[in-house]
This record gives structure tokens, C-alpha cells and sequence, in this order.
């Protein structure tokens, strides 16, 4: 669950829901500088269902007493999100294995940047214990489907700067900074920029989708009160109005020079 604070009120942005918008970055990505993932079809489906192993769980989310809302994704303990990652890969076996293989490989990426030494030595021992776990899946799914370790590497970069760039749209984390973006084969990696226009608009350097101006959305549910019990709050959640929310990408060259219009000419139409 992602939660955004939208004047006294809350959104609650579900995980599948932040996913889906990485499936549309995903969809429009690549051009003469960022080559568009192989195999195409497999990888979109992995953007937009890498967070699959949380759907349920964001039906009826655990209370955070604190808040009176809903754990957010930071906040959820960590047998809890550790059990949701390791059932993941599972949930897309039968609608693509190459989809699947991806998700697991996100997951462990998520771990591998934990900080081990901060751990309990029984978080420590949870969190090896998962990443053994998937390795071996890892290996096992990447040998039945002959694929190429190198490109496996490539997608699994690009879902992470899908799925980053997406948090930053829904929690508006602007600045915000990608790096070790993939360009095309024996180009060397890219950094992206992203910065706020205005609510809504977003300008992107550099440019690594084939349209020149990419719109996105996704659905959050507008909570404006806090809770006391869990089954309240997933009534709440239930009954909660429906927020759409759309964002829109633009070339920070192209977005600048609106910028200066609007300014020496007044609104652009």
C-alpha cells in the first residue's frame, strides 16, 4: 500500500495499482537512444504485475495503530513482506514463467540493497534464507527457458526504473533521480532526471520513450479519517471514494520551452 497525503484527506494507492503504471512506462519505453525490452510482451506483463504478491494483502491490510491507516509498504514487518515476496513469483507461473522469473529477480534485488548488518540475526537468517530460496528458482526457471543471462540482467534494470519512477509519480518524490538505466547494447548506462511542472506534469532528461509525451494513470482510494479497529478500516477502504490520478511525461527540453510560452505569451493551448 502506498499512501499519499492529499490535503486532510488520504489516498490509498494499492501496490497492483502503483504496478500498473509501470506497465504503461514500460509499454511506451525505448527509442534511438534506450532500445525497448526483449521479449517485449513478457517483460511488460512482469512491470505491470511485479507486485502481485501484495493485491490480497492490500484488500485487507494490516492496521497501523499509529496512524490509524493502513501499513504502508515501509512499514509492513518483514516476515510479513518477506512471506508476500517469496509467494510472488508463484502467482505469475502459469501465465508466463519469463514474467515470473522476473518478478523473483525484483524481489531479491529489493533485498540485496538491505542492510544486513542492521538486522536481528533472525531477520538476518529470514532474509538469506529468501534469497537462497530464490536463486535457486532463479537458476532453475532461467535454464528451462535457455535465457540469456545478459538480457535477463537488462530487463531486470529497466523493471527497476519502471517501478522507481512510478513510486516517485504516485508519492510525488521530486526530485527525483534513476540511475543505471539501460541504453542500448555497448552504450554506456544512463542517469534519468524527473522534476515536477506542476501537479500533474512531469518533465523527464533524458528522453527514453518513443512517443514524445507519455500520460499514465492509475486508482487510489480517498480516505478522510483515521481508524481504530482493522475491520473498520477495511470498510473504509471497501466504501472509499475512487480517486483517479494521471500524470503526465514530457521531454524536459520540450517541457522548458512551454514553460518560457506561457510566460512571454501567456497560457499555451
Amino acid at each position: 500500500m502506498l499512501l499519499r497525503t492529499d490535503g486532510d484527506a488520504v489516498l490509498a494507492i494499492g501496490q497492483a495499482s502503483h504496478a500498473w503504471i509501470s506497465g504503461q512506462l514500460a509499454r511506451a519505453w525505448g527509442n534511438e537512444r534506450t532500445a525497448a525490452p526483449e521479449p517485449r510482451e513478457e517483460v511488460w506483463l512482469a512491470a505491470e504485475q511485479h507486485d502481485i504478491g501484495m493485491a490480497e494483502w492490500d484488500l485487507r491490510p494490516a492496521l497501523n495503530p499509529d496512524t490509524g491507516l493502513a501499513q504502508s509498504f515501509l512499514e509492513m514487518p518483514l516476515v510479513v513482506h518477506v512471506g508476500l515476496w517469496t509467494a510472488a513469483p508463484g502467482r505469475l507461473m502459469s501465465q508466463s514463467r519469463y514474467a515470473s522469473l522476473l518478478v523473483s529477480m525484483h524481489g531479491t534485488a529489493l533485498y540485496e540493497r538491505r542492510d544486513m548488518a542492521s538486522m536481528t540475526s533472525e531477520d538476518r537468517s529470514l532474509v538469506l534464507g529468501y534469497l537462497d530460496s530464490q536463486n535457486v528458482l532463479q537458476s532453475e526457471l532461467a535454464d528451462r527457458l535457455g535465457a540469456d543471462r545478459d538480457r535477463l540482467r537488462r530487463n531486470q534494470r529497466l523493471l527497476w526504473t519502471w517501478d522507481a519512477m512510478s513510486l516517485a509519480l504516485c508519492l510525488r518524490w521530486d526530485p527525483s533521480t534513476f540511475s543505471e538505466v539501460p541504453a542500448n547494447a555497448g552504450e554506456p548506462e544512463l542517469e534519468l532526471s524527473l522534476r515536477a511542472i506542476d501537479e500533474r506534469r512531469f518533465a523527464l532528461d533524458p528522453w527514453p520513450f518513443g512517443p514524445e509525451q507519455v500520460t499514465v494513470r492509475c486508482e487510489g482510494s480517498r480516505l478522510e479519517r483515521r481508524h481504530e479497529t482493522e475491520p473498520e478500516l477495511h470498510r473504509a477502504l471497501r466504501l472509499a471514494p475512487v480517486q483517479k490520478l494521471e500524470f503526465t511525461l514530457e521531454q524536459a527540453s520540450a517541457a522548458q520551452t512551454r514553460v518560457w510560452s506561457a510566460v512571454l505569451y501567456g497560457p499555451c493551448t
